[in-house]
């Protein structure tokens, strides 16, 4: 298979999505690897790299996109390449649909097959290739979060941990997964007061024997939710609902409860945000604040350290690419069921519920694809 690797154009997202490690394996088993010039000078990649280990340098986006089959991707596509995409071609990426109407309209518009890493889901119901990036995200959060509660950056002016004498910041954490997990451990590390806030019981009580002495857990709620905020010094959304649009725990009626310079940092911006004041932000300008309260928001956290995260992703993403490559998107999602969770748009048909419901589109079942 002739495979693609275009550079990341969003807003200082400076991840790749192939490694020369990564590469060099789609290489070996005899498909074609083409890195457009540059693509992996963010991450700390150069192009002779990729030339080492087999891969071809293209010259611009326009020629990685004409001459694939298969894009391989970090982040969705945006406005300026979606003319770009070929009816028929197979694109595998963070797609995140449910949050954004026109991307998803226009992937239907391309008669492309749309493969989301963060709709891969195991029998577990866990989601290998959000994982690694969660990970990133949560330990990011708490960073961020403690980076802004610093009175320079419009926070309140309080050290995470305190010292002898004084108190450790409150941190709230919405969401008791991936990301919410290790948001959880930096904070607790740093020694800051950690409550986790969740839905799932089973999970709270693991949660509670794993975790150190300073962090708890308590069940999320409306009632409970506005009760804890109102003393909170760092807020952190880590809800997901995979495929679908975040819901609102924390709504505009809520903020002028919570204290001046607590800082709100939404990780489910992705999809859409479990904040309602989220609105996506950049790492260029990060921060906006309402009544007082910093809204950190950024849509591509984990690419602020695109070396980690490149490596992290490619080690989750590779061996669902060489299946891809091996046997192409249709034989691989029979032999590998979790792959089938990951079609979300094929031939201009929405195949994911969930994506099809957030706009009221049509839906067809993915079977109608997978019938021998």
């Amino acid at each position: 298979m002739i495979i693609g690797v275009p550079k990341e154009i969003k807003n200082n997202e400076n991840r790749v999505a192939l490694t020369p490690a990564g590469a060099q394996e789609l290489v070996k088993r005899g498909h074609t690897v083409y890195i457009q010039h540059t693509a992996g000078e963010g991450s700390g990649f150069p192009d002779e790299l990729y030339v080492s280990a087999g891969a071809q340098i293209l010259p611009s986006i326009e020629d990685t996109y004409g001459a694939a089959e298969m894009i391989i991707k970090v982040k969705e596509p945006i406005e300026s390449e979606y003319k770009l995409i070929k009816e028929g071609q197979l694109l595998f990426t963070y797609f995140h649909f449910a949050s954004h109407e026109p991307l998803t309209r226009a992937m239907v518009e391309s008669k492309a097959t749309c493969l989301a890493y963060e709709t891969v889901e195991r029998p577990d119901r866990s989601l290998p290739l959000l994982i690694p990036m969660s990970e990133v995200a949560g330990r990011m959060a708490i960073q961020k979060g403690a980076n802004y509660l610093e009175k320079p950056l419009g926070g309140k002016g309080i050290l995470l941990g305190g010292v002898p004498g004084t108190l450790p910041a409150k941190v709230i954490i919405l969401g008791g997964g991936i990301v919410g997990t290790h948001a959880a451990a930096m904070a607790a590390g740093l020694g800051a007061d950690v409550i986790i806030m969740d839905v799932n019981l089973q999970r709270m009580r693991y949660l509670n024997e794993i975790m150190p002495a300073n962090v708890k857990t308590m069940m999320s709620n409306e009632y409970n939710i506005r009760k804890m905020i109102t003393n909170a010094d760092l807020i952190v959304g880590a809800v997901l609902i995979p495929g679908a649009k975040a819901p609102h725990l924390i709504t505009r009626d809520m903020l002028p409860t919570m204290q001046n310079g607590a800082v709100l940092v939404d990780v489910a911006v992705d999809q859409g945000g479990c904040i309602e004041t989220c609105k996506p932000t950049t790492h260029q300008d990060p921060t906006y604040v309402i009544d007082g309260v910093v809204h950190y928001c950024v849509a591509n956290m984990p690419g602020a350290v695109p070396y980690t995260s490149t490596l992290a992703l490619t080690n989750a993403t590779l061996p669902y690419a060489i299946l891809l490559a091996e046997k192409g998107w249709k034989q691989a999602a029979l032999d590998l069921p979790e792959l089938k969770t990951g079609l979300n748009i094929i031939n201009g048909e929405i195949v994911y519920e969930a994506v099809a419901q957030a706009f009221d589109l049509p839906f067809v079942p993915v079977e109608k694809y997978l019938q021998d």
